[in-house]
C-alpha cells in the first residue's frame, strides 16, 4: 500500500472518530447545560442525605438534646448557658411540643411551647415570657433546618432562587415560605446537600425596622443515622450574638406529656 493511501485511510478514520465523538459529546454537553434542578428536587435530595423522610419521621419523633450556648446579653456582657431541649413532634410544626431548660450563673428557667401556647417556668411558678424572648424562641423553630426537612408536612412552599458561589463553594439557594408567610432563605452545598447557612428578616416586637438574621451550621455528624449540625452561630445584622454547641443528642426517647405542662396543670389544680 502506498504512503498516500495509508495517509488517506488514517485521515478518513480520524474524521470518522471525530464525527462519532462529536455526536456523542455534543448532546451530552447540551443535556448538562439544560439540566436544572427544581426546588423540590434539591430539597428532596437534602432530605434523603439527612436520613430520608421516613427515617427522620421515625427517628426524630421525640428527642433530648444537651448543650451549651455562648451569648451576649442586652447590656453587652458575654454569658455562658447550659441548656436541655426536649421535644415531641406533631403531624405539623405547629403541633410540636418543645421544652427548653436553661441554666445561667444567675437563674434557671424553662420555656415551653405546646401547640398554640407558650409560657415559662421559674422556681416552680408559671410566667409569661417577654415579647422579644418569645419571638426569639419561636423563630428557632420557624427559621430552622427542621422546617425545611418537614416542608411537605407543614404545607410550606419552596422556590428556587438559582445558584450561587461563595468562597469557592457552589450553592443552591432555596426560599421557603410557610403558611403564616414567614420566609427563610437556605444556602445549600451543591456538593454535600447540607444547609450551610440560612437567612431571614424579622421586625422585633420593640422595633419598627426589620432586622437581618443569619444562622450558620458547622460540624455535621450523624446521630442515629440522621444528620445533625453540632455547632450553630447566629448573627444579627452582621454581629454574632449566640453560638450553640450540642454535647449529646438522643432521639426516640420516652417523653411524658407532663414535661410540657404548667406546674398547675401537672398538679391537677
Amino acid at each position: 500500500m502506498s504512503f498516500k493511501k495509508v495517509s488517506g485511510a488514517i485521515i478518513a478514520s480520524g474524521l470518522i472518530a471525530l464525527f462519532v465523538g462529536a455526536t456523542f459529546f455534543v448532546p451530552q454537553a447540551r443535556a448538562e447545560q439544560q439540566k436544572e434542578f427544581t426546588a423540590e428536587q434539591i430539597v428532596e435530595t437534602l432530605i434523603l442525605f439527612s436520613g430520608s423522610r421516613a427515617g427522620l419521621t421515625q427517628v426524630r419523633k421525640t428527642g433530648l438534646e444537651n448543650g451549651r450556648m455562648s451569648r451576649v446579653t442586652d447590656d453587652g456582657r458575654p454569658e455562658e448557658v447550659r441548656y436541655q431541649l426536649r421535644f415531641i413532634h406533631g403531624d405539623k410544626i405547629e403541633k410540636d411540643k418543645i421544652r427548653l431548660d436553661q441554666k445561667t450563673p444567675q437563674a434557671e428557667y424553662s420555656l415551653i411551647k405546646t401547640e398554640d401556647k407558650l409560657f415559662g417556668i421559674i422556681n416552680g411558678s408559671t410566667f409569661t415570657p417577654r415579647a422579644d424572648t418569645a419571638a426569639d424562641f419561636l423563630s428557632q423553630q420557624t427559621h430552622s433546618i427542621e422546617a425545611l426537612l418537614r416542608y411537605k408536612e407543614n404545607d410550606s412552599k419552596l422556590t428556587s432562587v438559582g445558584k450561587d458561589k461563595q468562597q469557592g463553594i457552589d450553592l443552591y439557594v432555596i426560599d421557603l415560605t410557610d403558611k403564616a408567610n414567614h420566609k427563610t432563605r437556605y444556602f445549600i452545598s451543591a456538593k454535600t446537600f447540607r444547609v450551610l447557612w440560612l437567612e431571614y428578616e424579622e421586625t422585633p416586637p420593640d422595633q419598627t425596622n426589620a432586622v437581618k438574621y443569619m444562622r450558620r451550621f458547622y460540624d455535621y455528624r450523624y446521630a442515629q443515622s440522621t444528620l445533625v449540625p453540632y455547632r450553630t452561630v447566629l448573627t444579627v445584622d452582621g454581629k454574632q450574638t449566640v453560638e450553640t454547641r450540642i454535647l449529646t443528642v438522643t432521639y426516640g426517647v420516652k417523653m411524658e406529656d407532663a414535661t410540657f405542662q404548667s406546674p398547675d396543670a401537672a398538679s391537677g389544680r
